[in-house]
């Protein structure tokens, strides 16, 4: 998939998350702040999230994979540190982070490359 339509469809994800949750928020900027936000998301999730998977595998695999909605949130506070996301607290990064995943899994599926 391209990588600007990846993007694009990221944002509209994050977006989305933002409309439907209360914790979740971005900083004052329009179009311009979610757009480096969900660059910010897409960044952590490509280069630090799998190091933190690889990194909490023995407790992932004890927790029978549960413990990765932590690694998500945590993930998830990350990119918030650094970008105009906001998070209000923990819950709501665990939330954000499993109501974005859905919604990006869902829009990657609607708008994404046709498989022959």
């Amino acid at each position: 998939m391209n990588l600007l339509i990846r993007w694009g469809l990221n944002a509209l994800a994050l977006w989305l998350t933002v409309e439907l949750l209360p914790g979740v928020s971005i900083a004052p900027g329009g179009l311009a702040s979610l757009l480096v936000a969900a660059l910010v998301v897409g960044l952590v999730n490509a280069v630090v999230r799998p190091v933190m998977v690889l990194l909490t595998l023995p407790i992932t695999l004890l927790t029978f994979g549960l413990f990765l909605l932590v690694v998500n949130a945590l993930a998830l506070g990350v990119a918030a540190a650094v970008s105009p996301l906001q998070l209000a607290g923990f819950g709501s990064a665990v939330l954000g982070a499993l109501v974005l995943s859905v919604f990006s899994a869902l829009l990657s599926r609607l708008f994404g490359e046709r498989r022959a």
